[in-house]
Order: C-alpha cells, then structure tokens, then sequence
C-alpha cells in the first residue's frame, strides 16, 4: 500500500510539470482564426481599411490590417501588437475610421500574430520577435508614413513583443496596456507550486531590456487586472530607462481597460506629442 502511494505521488509529481511543459504552447498562445465573414464585414465597414501580407524570413505568410489617415503630409504610425487570445480585427472599431477613428490623423498597422487572424504559421516567442521586426521595416517602406514616428502598441503578451521591437528598431514611442516584467513571473504568480524557470520555453523577458530602452513609454494599467497583476506592469515601469508616463485605470480589469473614458484620449495625446 505504502509502495502504491509512493509511486502515485511520484507520478503525480513528473506527470504534472510534464503536462505543463507539453501544454504551453496551447496555454500561452490561444490562436483565433480571421473567419470569411469577418472579413467580409471588416471590408464592408471599414472601405479606407487595407489588407497587408508579408512574408518572412522562412516563408511564413503573414497578415496585417492597415489603416492610412487622410491628408497629404507624412503621418505617425502606431503598430499593433495584441494579446493572447484576440482576433485583432475587433481593434478596427477604434481605429478603422480615419475621421471619426479614436485616433484620426494615425496611421495603424493593426497585426496577426502566425496561426492567428490570416497569417500562416506556428506562433512561438522567436518567431513573433522576427515578425516584428520585419514589420517594422516594412512599415519604413510604406507611402504616406513618418518613419521617424512610428510607435509600438503592446497589449498583455504584445507587451513583450513590443519591448523586444524597442530594443531593437528606432520607435518614436512605446504603448503599453496591461503589460508584465516576464511571463516566468506572471507564471509564478499563477503556478507558484510549479518550477516554472525549468519548464517555461517563451519567456517575454521584457524587464531584461528595460534599463537600456530610451523611448518614451505610456503605460495603462489595469487596477484589478485578474491576469497580469498590477505590481508586475509597475515593476516594468519602474525599470524603464527613457521618459515614461503610467496612468492607473481605476476599477478596469484586464479585458475591460477599453470602457475607461481616459483610454482612448490618453493615447491620442501620446501619439499627438511632437518627437524629435
């Protein structure tokens, strides 16, 4: 009985970190297809809204929505990282419109992650960092788009992509909304019974790179955020190296940071502000 036990216990011990290890991927990166009727409506509502594709590096087809402000001059452009569970069309009903968007007068890239939206692939912490880049300098090449003011809008996981892209290309600024220091720490936080250093392959090591970032940063946080606590967006406010501004959305949860009346304007003041 006792030898029974014991070797329930230990499979229970190897079997449970083992189920976690194999599992991340499907617990990290919840893929949400583009389906032919939302395209469709995005096209029907949204006629100034362009579809972009790119392919990377290794082949990969990838998908982006843009968005192209009237009027001649060279605009700003915001790219859009989201989190991990969207279909990021829906942010097409804040921004799409170019005169009555949230933002008019910004230019936005609005991305699929691979395996999400209309892009191909597998995602994975690599890949979607590659993406990124490669994004970027697409987004230098396109007409109509200031390319000394193009920012990097990370939502929740986006948050980490965002970062890397800052460590990594000339932003004019970086937006973050429910953003974390790493994900091996917001693990922690939800998986404290686990060895989460050994087990986790996508870190998104975000406070890593914070020190060395000079690019003015706006935070909003969540004040109840039941995902990504506060404290961990604090820690990486805190690290920042460049200008930084953090706004508490007060009462907003992590998937309710948008009803905030100070959301949209906060962020069009930002991407309003001059850079030199």
């Amino acid at each position: 009985m006792l030898l029974s036990l014991a070797a329930l216990a230990l499979l229970v011990a190897l079997g449970v970190p083992a189920g976690f290890y194999l599992a991340q991927e499907k617990l990290l990166f919840f893929r949400q297809p583009l389906s032919e009727a939302r395209r469709a409506e995005v096209a029907r509502r949204f006629p100034a809204v362009e579809e972009l594709n790119l392919e990377a590096a290794d082949g990969t087809r990838l998908h982006a929505w843009r968005v192209t402000p009237r009027g001649a001059a060279p605009a700003p452009l915001a790219i859009y990282f989201g989190g991990n569970a969207e279909e990021v069309s829906w942010m097409l009903d804040s921004v799409g419109d170019p005169v009555a968007g949230a933002t008019p007068g910004v230019g936005w890239l609005v991305v699929d992650y691979r395996g999400y939206g209309a892009s191909a692939g597998e995602p994975t912490e690599a890949a979607l960092f590659a993406d990124a880049l490669a994004w970027f300098d697409r987004a230098e090449t396109l007409a109509g788009v200031d390319a000394k003011r193009i920012y990097a809008f990370g939502r929740s996981l986006g948050s980490g992509v965002a970062v890397t892209l800052a460590a990594h290309r000339p932003l004019a600024g970086v937006l973050l909304v429910t953003p974390y220091d790493s994900m091996a720490a917001v693990a922690k936080h939800h998986y404290s019974w686990l060895p989460v250093d050994a087990l986790l392959k996508h870190r998104f090591d975000s406070i890593a790179l914070a020190p060395a970032l000079r690019a003015p940063l706006l935070t909003l946080i969540a004040e109840r955020d039941e995902v990504i606590p506060p404290a961990h967006a604090g820690r990486l406010f805190e690290a920042w190296g460049g200008p930084k501004e953090r706004v508490l959305l007060h009462g907003a949860t992590h998937n309710t940071t948008d009803r905030d009346p100070a959301f949209w304007p906060t962020i069009r003041r930002f991407l309003d502000e001059p850079r030199s």
